[in-house]
């Protein structure tokens, strides 16, 4: 019985050992999570056996447990690098099996996707219209994440504003307008707009003043050419717009570039009569033209961003996270990735930043929580917990070889 409790001593001493040399040796890895090594004691009593004077039989390794607690976040050049500030794991799409992990090195494949370096592909959520400064995801339907790595469409020009300050005291021209002609008109200023295939076009608004004080017309030209009716402003006896008048009220453009043609709207709301020089205020317009992937950003709250050179972003996805009742039921599958258990319970996916889930830190990785300290202390214990073990298997064999030398 001596040599049996001394060997279950060695043996969960060894244990311990491996244990914390494997927390060690992952003391770099991304993600990681050290683990403990937890024994029980062995005790056997027989029917009608008295408690107070029985002697334990030695220990046993109940569990290898690993500990969830937050590594320190190093930070990065790479935009694509993701740490978790707090609780949950990414959802990793692995050839059909889904997988979890807290490592968050990912990279584009030549398709496309959102990978790290064994080709699992990130899990999220599609966007519902991607061109709305609020998108709203699909929180109900999961989907690897794939940049878009073509060109952006263009858009074309359907609205401007000119928001401008014309003098009350200009003099009434009395010529009849003409685009070529400045004695025509009193001011102007001009913009870039779009046409459907996202070719620049030049649009100028040529204002002149009225026969009546507090009337103004407003023409407009695209690419050289007006296009009439123009637009009479009218003011109130404040200076303040009172009215915009126009029949039809767009103007429509036709090109020969084959793009569709132009039709788009001027907002002059703001726009003033005061006895100030001419001033343009404001003077803008929703169109652009087609761009080029430039890089990507994903913030806090999971969100892909595509950014293009022509000044555009492109929602993508919402990175998508899970959480478990009991992490630590999850069974490890190695290269940092974990798989859900009936211990661990069911996973819960959610967006980054809700519930009990923690926020996501982009250009960031979240190092192992190996404290090397602690492990080298836990090293020396467990090293003498061997020792000790071994002299008592040592003293056993000297007292057995006593008894077996008595004559």
């Amino acid at each position: 019985m001596p040599f049996n409790i001394g060997l279950s001593g060695l043996n969960a001493a060894q244990a311990d050992l491996q244990t914390t040399g494997n927390n060690v040796s992952n003391s770099g890895t991304t993600g990681f999570k050290r683990s403990r090594a937890e024994f029980g004691d062995v005790f056997a009593q027989s029917f009608g056996g008295i408690s107070q004077t029985a002697i334990g039989s030695g220990t046993r390794l109940q569990a290898v447990t690993q500990q969830f607690s937050q590594g320190r976040t190093e930070f990065t050049e790479n935009g694509l690098d993701l740490a978790i500030n707090g609780e949950g794991f990414f959802v990793l799409n692995d050839q059909g099996s889904t997988a979890y992990t807290r490592a968050g090195e990912f990279q584009v494949n030549r398709d496309g996707f959102l990978v790290n370096n064994q080709g699992q592909q990130l899990r999220g959520y599609p966007p519902q219209d991607a061109n709305t400064a609020d998108p709203n995801f699909n929180t109900g339907q999961l989907e690897d994440i794939r940049l878009q790595t073509g060109a952006a469409p263009p858009n074309a020009t359907t609205d401007i504003e000119a928001l401008v300050n014309l003098r009350s005291d200009a003099e009434v021209l009395g010529e009849e307008f003409a685009l070529n002609d400045p004695e025509s008109y009193n001011f102007s200023t001009s913009l870039t707009v779009y046409d459907s295939l996202g070719t620049s076009r030049d649009a100028s608004i040529y204002f002149v003043k009225g026969d009546e004080d507090l009337k103004w017309t407003a023409h407009v030209g695209v690419d050289g050419e007006v296009y009439d009716p123009p637009y009479t402003l009218t003011f109130d006896g404040s200076g303040a717009l009172d009215a915009v008048q126009r029949d039809p009220p767009e103007v429509t453009v036709a090109f020969d570039n084959g793009a569709n043609p132009l039709e788009f709207e001027i907002d002059f709301g703001g726009t003033t009569q005061y006895g100030g020089d001419f001033a343009v205020n404001d003077l803008n317009q929703n169109g652009f033209a087609s761009g080029r992937l430039t890089g990507v950003d994903i913030d806090d709250s999971g969100v892909v961003f595509a950014r293009f050179t022509n000044g555009q972003s492109t929602v993508l996805g919402q990175v998508a996270m899970a959480s478990f009742t009991n992490p630590q039921g999850l069974e490890q599958l190695g290269n940092n990735n974990w798989a859900e258990t009936f211990a661990a319970g069911e996973p819960v996916f959610a967006a980054p930043g809700t519930g009990n889930l923690g926020s996501i830190q982009s250009g960031a990785l979240e190092a192992s929580n190996v404290d090397i300290a602690q492990e080298l202390v836990n090293l020396i214990t467990a090293q003498r917990n061997f020792q000790a073990n071994a002299q008592t298997i040592s003293a056993a064999d000297q007292v057995t070889q006593t008894i077996i030398n008595i004559r």
